[in-house]
């Protein structure tokens, strides 16, 4: 069984105003086909936490370890990460002028493979998830998400997810922007690759919203770096109703 465990994992970013700590002290054991969902106001690390399992070098780990099955991932670049099995979807997904989504996605397939995917089989495969997605099939030849709305960059988000299959995938606030129509359709796809796959999954999120679609076997709450709190489906529904306010007593984050 795959197992992605985060130790006592400390964490600053460059600032104008100097280097702000940001993680203090994290720890957490996501193993495949769990689902984990990430809660928590904002300021509180939870995207920083995202970026750095991918790798994004704005983010500096002062301490502690990010172990994938025993290996170490700070030690791998980012394109190692990925071809181990990390997958992030952003917040805001990047536009790549030049590069159609049909061009990206075979070479990112063949990049984690190693070998170019079969014409046939692929193009069916890329067919049926942007159908399954409610993308127009003229999406394939478009740039990458050069014009996409906020709903269809988050849906060719799920669509990577989806065709190169990762083994966990970090989830940074892919509610955010949809309306509820989106919402479901996202959440619909984020669920069939984990039925197909048994990835592990870390979703981070605001709201309790998409965790009507996507059933969280964990959730934990983020205040100032930590986890302060950690708990099944029912924590985030005590979220829904008393907010995040209990745990602000005392700390900076607003």
């Amino acid at each position: 069984m795959s197992v992605l465990e985060i130790k006592d994992l400390h964490v600053t970013v460059e600032t104008d105003q100097g280097v702000k700590q940001i993680l203090r002290g994290v720890d957490l054991v996501i193993n495949e086909d769990e689902i984990h969902a990430i809660m928590g106001p904002n300021g509180s690390g939870k995207s920083t936490l995202a970026y750095t399992i991918a790798g994004h070098p704005k983010y500096h780990v002062e301490s502690g370890s990010i172990l994938l099955d025993g290996a170490e991932v700070l030690t791998m670049t980012v394109d190692e990460r990925a071809r181990a099995g990390l997958f992030l979807a952003m917040q805001y997904p990047v536009e790549i002028p030049g590069v159609t989504v049909t061009n990206f996605l075979r070479t990112a397939k063949t990049a984690i493979d190693g070998e170019a995917p079969a014409i046939r089989g692929w193009v069916k495969d890329v067919r049926e998830s942007m159908s399954n997605l409610r993308m127009d099939k003229a999406f394939a030849e478009r740039n990458v998400n050069e014009g996409f709305s906020g709903g269809e960059k988050k849906r060719n988000e799920i669509l990577q997810l989806e065709l190169l299959k990762p083994r966990f995938a970090v989830l940074d606030e892919t509610d955010s922007g949809l309306d509820v129509d989106a919402l479901k359709i996202v959440s619909e796809g984020v669920n069939r690759a984990k039925a197909e796959t048994g990835l592990g999954i870390v979703l981070i999120t605001h709201y309790t919203r998409i965790l009507r679609y996507i059933k969280p076997d964990f959730v934990h709450v983020f205040v100032n770096g930590r986890i302060a709190e950690q708990g099944g489906h029912e924590l985030a529904d005590r979220l829904e109703d008393e907010g995040y306010d209990r745990y602000l007593e005392g700390t900076n984050v607003g």
